[in-house]
């Protein structure tokens, strides 16, 4: 007889299910950090890079590998309350789809301002961006590739939100927060406290519009994964809008992007 042998069809069916998203959603966890590394580093990260970096990765992947089995099991299957699917337009996977593109930005622009600047309050907040945020966009691409959608969409981001957003996208800013192209080469061309400054300007911004996008999710929320989720957004980074905002002070300037 083998160990399973009393173990319940159903029960080895959902195991095999969850080993599947285990292995899924850790991919995608791993993609978005080799993804972050990669644009930080023009296409080419040399191998120190990625081994420094490692611990964003395995982070999330631990994270995964000990939420998704339990989505599983549950018989959530991260869908909420049932096992339905949400649908391509619904505020599930444009809440996913929609901050897993936001949080790309805050993980390049924490890159960026990492290497121009030796101070370590500046590097310990960006390393801290880096590893939350590209963790929580695995979850959701995660999410996605197991409803079986796609993780792009032609719709107009926030459109989910139904309330008649009229965000412009301009120069690389997708949505309300995002920077501009010419915003991160003007980082990029910085160093030390003026970098930190700029990027704390442009992160407190970020943040608002992030929080703003995890609000409007909690709101419309079928899911309550993946409502957990948007409001723990929503309360750490509000927290950290109140640490930039300090930072900013001690630094003798204020929250604010200048005209470019």
């Amino acid at each position: 007889m083998t160990a399973d042998a009393g173990r319940p069809e159903g029960a080895a069916s959902a195991g095999a299910a969850s080993g599947d998203a285990v292995g899924t959603a850790a991919a995608a966890v791993t993609e978005a950090v080799t993804e972050a590394v990669t644009a930080e580093d023009g296409g080419g990260a040399a191998p120190r890079r990625r081994r420094m970096w490692w611990p964003a990765a395995l982070a999330a992947a631990v994270a995964l590998a000990l939420g998704v089995p339990a989505l599983v099991a549950s018989g959530t299957s991260a869908s909420g309350t049932s096992l339905s699917v949400p649908a391509d337009d619904s505020p599930e996977a444009g809440f996913a789809r929609d901050m897993a593109t936001h949080h790309q930005q805050a993980v390049d622009l924490s890159f960026v301002v990492r290497d121009r600047t030796s101070d370590e309050p500046t590097r310990t907040l960006a390393f801290d961006i880096i590893n939350t945020q590209a963790n929580q966009r695995g979850m959701m691409m995660g999410w996605l590739d197991q409803w079986g959608l796609t993780q792009h969409s032609t719709a107009k981001p926030m459109a989910w939100m139904k309330m008649g957003h009229d965000y412009q996208a301009n120069d690389g800013s997708l949505m309300p927060g995002m920077a501009t192209n010419t915003q991160i080469a003007k980082l990029r061309s910085l160093s030390g406290r003026d970098a930190e400054v700029f990027y704390l300007q442009l992160m407190i911004e970020h943040h608002k519009g992030g929080v703003e996008m995890a609000q409007g999710y909690v709101d419309l929320a079928r899911n309550d994964t993946e409502k957990r989720l948007a409001q723990s957004m929503v309360v750490a980074q509000t927290s950290e809008l109140q640490l930039m905002t300090d930072m900013l002070t001690e630094r003798g300037a204020a929250p604010g992007v200048p005209a470019s």
